[in-house]
């Protein structure tokens, strides 16, 4: 039988009860790709003598419903996703385009962002490198001067307030022995008064017993001793009091420069160093700022390898046979962009029904109708 295949359009179901035959066509356009044909196979034996009414006609042709693809791997093309699938910002390309190797096919939504985000990593790079080069040259001049300064600032402070405050320390030690000079001597005069007094009393008592005196002139001279005894206490009091008076503030005194002295030889101290920590330029701050550099410039590889994603690139020479996704719709994670395939070298997929499939052998020709006319 020699077979002939009558080509009709038709859907691309493939129904359980076919089976599908695939047979290759060299040379046709890829502008037909994407019809959708139905196939007629017929016998390649010349027609038999027509039977009797009593016997079963011999069948003359199997047809069968077929599709042009191309001969290699139909590519659903699509952007790489992270946590949720982007949107299409512009579609480069239509179907039957012919694109090359790495050619531009779309752009992604998120594009701009990504390349803000390669913009901020590269300026992180520029901030870390001129921090290096900040450590490694270590401080500036200016800022050792002023440092020097305060540390000078803080001496001359020391030795003002040492100085002012040793002058009230011996002032107080001055008026504490002067007055204690003082506080003695009123002490022994009013301590001799009541000698004396006493002295008189008792000379007074024996004339009063001896009757040459009236009672009233010992009383009087009892009187004052009482009063020399009075005066002598309270002097003895005023001066324990006004002693320990100057005493506690002469310690107060001593205690308040040794804490006022304390502090400001503290800050003397941190400000040298300061000074010492400024002036040296130690290799584990190189090391921290050569890391910080390290991290910026790897930040960068990153970002500029997230923002290829958002460049759609075709992977080989082929044609554009269908668009699944359009310009402001979410990528479809099952078709992708686009579909595309190399048109060059076609075949036909025909779709046989079971019971027609023993009827089809290996090697028979076919003949290939198109239901347009566009080929036979």
């Amino acid at each position: 039988m020699e077979p002939k295949i009558g080509i009709k359009d038709q859907g691309l179901s493939k129904p359980l009860s076919r089976w599908v035959i695939v047979l290759a066509s060299v040379g046709i356009l890829a502008t037909v790709v994407a019809s959708r044909y139905s196939l007629q196979m017929v016998s390649e034996r010349p027609p038999e003598p027509v039977p009797s009414p009593s016997t079963t006609p011999a069948i003359r042709a199997v047809t069968a419903l077929g599709r042009l693809e191309p001969e290699g791997e139909v590519i659903q093309l699509a952007a790489p996703t992270t946590f949720q699938a982007p949107r299409v910002a512009q579609l480069l390309v239509k179907e039957g385009d012919k694109v090359g190797a790495n050619q531009l096919i779309a752009i992604m939504e998120n594009r701009d962002r990504l390349q803000a985000d390669l913009e901020r990593a590269k300026a992180e790079v520029k901030v870390s490198r001129a921090n290096l080069e900040k450590v490694k040259a270590g401080a500036k001049s200016g800022t050792i001067a002023a440092q020097e300064a305060k540390i000078k600032r803080l001496e001359a402070e020391y030795r003002g307030q040492k100085e002012a405050l040793q002058t009230r320390i011996d002032r107080l030690q001055t008026q504490l022995q002067e007055t204690q000079q003082e506080k003695d001597a009123t002490v022994r005069r009013l301590e001799a008064q009541l000698r004396n007094v006493q002295a008189d009393f008792q000379r007074y008592d024996q004339l009063e017993r001896d009757g040459a005196i009236a009672i009233s002139e010992l009383d009087s001279r009892r009187l004052n001793v009482e009063t020399a005894q009075e005066s002598v206490s309270e002097a003895i009091a005023n001066r324990s009091q006004t002693i320990s008076t100057l005493r506690e503030q002469l310690k107060e005194a001593i205690v308040n420069r040794n804490q006022t002295l304390a502090v400001v030889e503290a800050q003397i101290n941190e400000a040298k160093a300061t000074l010492e920590e400024i002036k040296e330029v130690r290799l584990v701050d190189i090391r921290q700022a050569e890391a910080e550099l390290e991290m910026a410039m790897a930040q960068v590889k990153q970002a500029e390898a997230e923002l290829k994603f958002a460049y759609v690139h075709s992977p080989l020479d082929s044609q554009i046979l269908k668009i699944n996704t359009y310009p402001g719709e979410t990528v479809d994670q099952e078709n992708g962009i686009v579909e595309l395939g190399q048109t060059d070298q076609m075949m036909v997929v025909a779709e046989v029904y079971e019971s027609d499939i023993s009827k089809v052998k290996l090697g028979q020709k076919v003949t290939i109708i198109s239901e347009s006319k566009a080929f036979e």
